[in-house]
């Protein structure tokens, strides 16, 4: 069973048949023999329910990360359960939501919340180049954004969102080296290395929300069980109030951080 899309050996067969035949197939074949994640052989990976666009070169969307998608939902759900602009307890009329999907990859999580909850501006940014034209095939072109972290984000998003999601890598750097080789091959080093300790990245994600967050707006970011608490130190000590969800079917761990 694979990591990723947790996909049986006989399933693959009949994706990459699907895809491809005769002198074609055998090269397709031959790719995943030595290595090649499926996903990028097929041009698409299956997350939440959807078909996601996913090139070579780009991270490949684990099933593990679904949980953002939910956590993100039910988040969007209380906030607002029309399908448009909704009124808040004092008859006020809300905007849609905004949502950030950070060091997005391939967009699956942004495109996931957007298709669940059609109404929220979604935007999503990475620091790759490869990664943010892989995004652009999965959400609207003008709201993915090249940048290291919330630089490329447009100035009219601060105070003003809701959720922010990250997927950012959390491998210890040591531990690269004993990842999958397609992975850690073919993979961008970019999406992988977390730091010493893998909690590099989250620190600087958790130093900079509240900047970009509205009052109430909630951090999710996917870590590991081991890994947990230091995610929920750092974003404590950019002055968030954390805890830990789990899934123990998607074997998926994630921290929700909520802006005073």
């Amino acid at each position: 069973m694979r990591a990723a899309g947790c996909v049986f050996a006989e399933e693959e067969a009949a994706l990459l048949i699907g895809a491809a035949s005769g002198p074609s197939l055998e090269a397709l074949v031959g790719r995943r023999v030595a290595g090649e994640p499926l996903e990028h052989l097929l041009g698409w990976a299956s997350f939440h329910g959807l078909r996601v666009t996913v090139t070579p070169g780009v991270f490949v969307p684990r099933r593990r990360t679904e949980l953002l998608v939910d956590l993100a939902v039910s988040i969007l759900g209380r906030r607002n359960h029309h399908s448009g602009p909704a009124d808040d307890d004092f008859g006020v009329q809300l905007s849609a939501p905004r949502v950030v999907d950070l060091c997005c990859g391939s967009g699956a999580v942004g495109a996931a919340v957007q298709h669940e909850v059609p109404e929220a501006e979604v935007w999503a940014a990475d620091v790759d180049p490869v990664a943010v034209a892989c995004a652009r095939r999965n959400l609207p072109t003008q709201r993915v954004v090249e940048g290291d972290l919330y630089a490329a984000l447009p100035a009219t998003l601060r105070n003003a969102v809701d959720v922010v999601v990250v997927n950012a890598p959390y491998v210890p750097t040591d531990a690269i080296a004993d990842m999958p080789p397609e992975a850690r091959d073919h993979e961008p080093r970019v999406a992988l290395d977390g730091g010493d300790d893998g909690v590099g990245l989250h620190r600087r994600v958790a130093d900079g929300v509240r900047d970009w967050l509205r009052p109430g707006g909630r951090l999710l970011v996917e870590t590991s069980r081991r890994q947990a608490t230091l995610t929920v130190a750092a974003c404590e000590a950019a002055g968030l109030e954390a805890s830990v969800e789990t899934d123990d079917d998607r074997d998926a761990t994630a921290v929700v951080a909520v802006a005073p």
